[in-house]
């Protein structure tokens, strides 16, 4: 490349610098004037110089090619470095070769002239635009330590600030001093938080050892452990203590009974089975398992609450109606807290699989877990990595697969999958008629207080649950052995297992409530014709209802530390002292992180629904995980491994929060059926008083001032709901819409990061020729 090539590559287009004479170089010309920003060359002109193939120095290594102002020089060592030029200088005409500009070019039809340059340099726009909200009266700027430049630079600018303050007013002073006290004094409060963190050094090390996806595990089991104890402190405050409190003459407090109206006596008769006179021992642990005889006439279930009013000195507390309130509460707390929780892994996850190419690279370059310490933890990982890159060249292969199959192979596919999933359909049902016809059986069984044998009797009493685990136990064999013939990819293979799994554990729940419920409202041959509801087999509908809940959790619990007890340490036991070739074959079970969750959130369901009619089942469910957790990590330091196909951290906590979330669906299901549809007990209860358990709603608005009860009646009516209705699909419209917006300008920025790095490396080739033909 000659001098003159390089003269033109700095801007001045024409001629040679003074002093830069050399062999076989050109006679000199006057150099060009420089063309002004406001007006642009001639296009014959730029054309002359783009055939040429004069080289321009980028503006800077960001690859935005169009800054105006810096030019090429001759350093000491005769490399060709950045120069700046004056200010107000011209881009140079051949920054119209880069990728971007080109791209952008053809996008607008190939007649973009080029637009003005901004004035001044990169660091004079840069001093700029720093002064301008100082200028124009904004925030002052962040602290030195947040400016993602060097110490040298973060020092210049702490002691600029330091200066500037000098002149502040004493007032401006105070405030930032008493600013940066405020800022420090929360950040050593958060510092010393973060100690009182539950299980805080378990799970660090259980991270250590076994990467974030187990962790992510523990830690969403810790998130359940909140949850429950905060619906327990909301229910036993607003509910349980009022109640216990007039007992012990507290506050000066009171007790009101409202007797019930237009209801015959026959209804209000309620004889828990309490244990009266000498009682055996096993009658305590059988009461203790089934939560009838000395448990029933406790404030562990609905019957208790028989309060309609507690005064407390001068005012009157309405159990009724904080009951109700309360249930809606911690429903509320719960779906919100998901909701919160389940979106930022939503982000993770959209970000994760935004493209497989950067997926890809994520594995490859992002893909180590750093938090690992353990040299078993680091091979497995190595061994994680290397399945999820042979699953995804798998799935790849699948793809092709797909695209390449005849309309044969797909009708024999199709077909396949069809017969699997009436087999599917076909277990489902049978295990919800075995669930349903069980129910049934032990609810009119277990009713018999004359049965002598009281061992079977509990065993009736629990012959439900135990129907439901057995179900939740062999559906998934048979699902993960029939979903290998139906030809998926691998990572949808896994979805579609677990989302069966899911719907046999959550909605076997919904069929046990069903059934009741069937018992409950069964009119035939007049049995609810005074009450409403089948009062002879169920005086106090809502206890049963909460006895069976407190069943169902007591016997998982017992299961999954039977699990715990009598199948994996003998498993360990055997495969590290037994060398029979069967036992090795079998070798140490896998920590599934899918099952586990599964389990928890199966619990945790139970929980949401028997809260109602059991009002402390949150506190027995705060013990029940905080004891798991121990038991899962005694289980998993001890007798599990790591599973070689676990699950991303980022795609099992979305994955765990969105089940959770539609167990607490489901959960609004009975709940809401319970409340507004089902016939309240006349006999028990803190709505006997009312039809449903629902009026207690408008029966309290009744008693407000008439301006707002017509503005709340005015709120529950059509008038007011359509509009309402309207407005928020007019709100929803403009946030989807602002989300496609969105999502034009990340696909936007992505491709100008791409024709970033095309403008670096043809810079780069630039410069290389330059360097190598001066």
């Amino acid at each position: 490349m000659s001098q003159n090539e390089i003269s033109l590559a700095a801007g001045a287009p024409g001629g040679r610098g003074p002093g830069r004479g050399g062999p076989g170089a050109a006679s000199p010309r006057p150099p060009a004037p420089l063309p002004s920003a406001a007006a642009p060359r001639p296009r014959r002109a730029r054309k002359r110089q783009q055939r040429r193939g004069a080289p321009a120095s980028p503006a800077d290594m960001s690859g935005l090619g169009a800054a105006a102002g810096p030019g090429w020089r001759r350093d000491s060592g005769g490399l060709s470095v950045l120069a700046e030029e004056p200010h107000g200088a011209a881009p140079v005409d051949f920054l119209q070769e880069l990728p971007s500009c080109q791209s952008a070019r053809r996008r607008r039809g190939g007649t973009q002239e080029r637009r003005p340059a901004l004035l001044g340099t990169v660091g004079s726009r840069g001093t700029a635009a720093r002064a301008l909200p100082q200028e124009r009266g904004g925030p002052p700027d962040p602290p030195a330590r947040e400016h993602p430049t060097c110490m040298a630079e973060k020092r210049r600018i702490r002691d600029s600030q330091q200066a500037n303050t000098e002149h502040l007013s004493r007032w401006e002073k105070w405030r930032r001093t008493s600013s940066k006290s405020l800022k420090k004094a929360l950040s050593e409060v958060k510092g010393l938080s973060s100690y009182l963190v539950l299980w805080r050094r378990d799970i660090h090390n259980i991270e250590g050892k076994f990467g974030t996806g187990i962790q992510s595990y523990f830690s969403f089991l810790r998130f359940l452990v909140l949850l429950n104890f905060i619906i327990f402190i909301l229910m036993f405050s607003f509910v349980t203590l009022p109640t216990i409190i007039p007992k012990y003459g507290i506050f000066n407090s009171t007790i009101a009974y409202i007797s019930p109206k237009n209801t015959d006596n026959i209804c209000t008769v309620y004889e828990p089975n309490g244990n009266k006179g000498l009682v055996y021992f096993y009658t305590y642990l059988k009461d203790l398992l089934s939560g009838t005889g000395f448990l029933e006439v406790t404030s562990l279930f609905y019957g208790y609450y028989l309060t309609d009013a507690v005064w407390i000195s001068t005012m009157r507390y309405n159990l009724p109606l904080a009951y109700l309130l309360t249930t809606f509460a911690y429903l509320a707390l719960s779906f919100l807290w998901i909701i919160k929780r389940s979106v930022e892994g939503f982000k993770h996850n959209l970000v994760h699989d935004a493209d497989p190419f950067q997926s890809y690279c994520n594995k490859v370059f992002a893909g180590w877990d750093f938090c690992i310490t353990d040299p078993n933890a680091a091979r497995l990982k190595h061994r994680s990595l290397q399945y999820e890159l042979q699953t995804d060249l798998q799935e790849e292969k699948m793809r092709q697969k797909i695209a390449e199959r005849s309309t044969e192979e797909k009708l024999r596919i199709y077909s396949l999958r069809i017969l699997i999933n009436t087999i599917v359909i076909a277990i489902l049902l049978g295990c919800f008629y075995s669930i349903y016809i069980v129910t049934v059986f032990s609810q009119e069984n277990s009713s018999d207080i004359d049965n002598a044998n009281s061992q079977i009797n509990l065993l009736v009493q629990y012959l439900p649950s135990m129907v439901i685990t057995l179900a939740s136990f062999i559906g998934p064999l048979i699902f993960s052995f029939l979903i290998t013939y139906e030809d998926y990819t691998p990572a949808f293979e896994i979805k579609l297992t677990l989302l069966r799994c899911v719907f046999v554990r959550l909605a076997s729940i919904g069929v046990l409530l069903f059934s009741l419920w069937s018992q409950i409202s069964d009119c035939g041959s007049g049995k609810c014709e005074p009450c409403g509801y089948n009062y002879k087999l169920y005086p106090c509908w809502e206890s049963d209802v909460g006895q069976e809940m407190y069943k169902l959790m007591i016997f998982d619990f017992i299961v999954i530390l039977a699990v715990a007890l009598f199948v994996d340490f003998p498993r360990k036991l055997l495969v590290t002292h037994c060398s029979w070739k069967l036992v090795q074959w079998f070798g140490h079970k896998e920590f599934e992180i899918s099952d586990n969750v599964l389990e928890m959130i199966y619990g945790q369901t139970i929980c949401w629904i028997g809260t109602f009619f059991s009002p402390l089942l949150p506190a027995i469910a705060t013990i029940k995980y905080f004891i798991i957790f121990y038991v899962k990590k005694i289980v998993l330091i001890h007798t599990r491994k790591p599973a070689a196909r676990p699950l991303r951290a980022s795609r099992s906590n979305f994955f765990f929060l969105v089940v959770l979330l539609i167990g607490l669906l489901l959960a609004f299901v009975p709940v809401g059926v319970s409340i507004a549809r089902i016939p309240s007990s006349k006999a028990c209860g803190p709505f006997r008083s009312f039809n449903t358990s629902w009026e207690v709603i408008p029966d309290t608005i009744l008693q407000f001032p008439i301006g707002l009860q017509q503005m709340l009646f005015g709120m529950a009516s059509e008038a007011f709901a359509v509009p309402f209705f309207v407005i928020l699909c007019i709100i929803m419209f403009y946030v989807i819409a602002l989300a496609r917006a969105h999502k034009r300008v990340v696909e936007q920025l992505r491709d100008q990061l791409v024709l970033a790095s095309r403008d670096k490396m043809f810079l780069i080739r630039k410069i290389a020729d330059a360097q190598r033909n001066p």
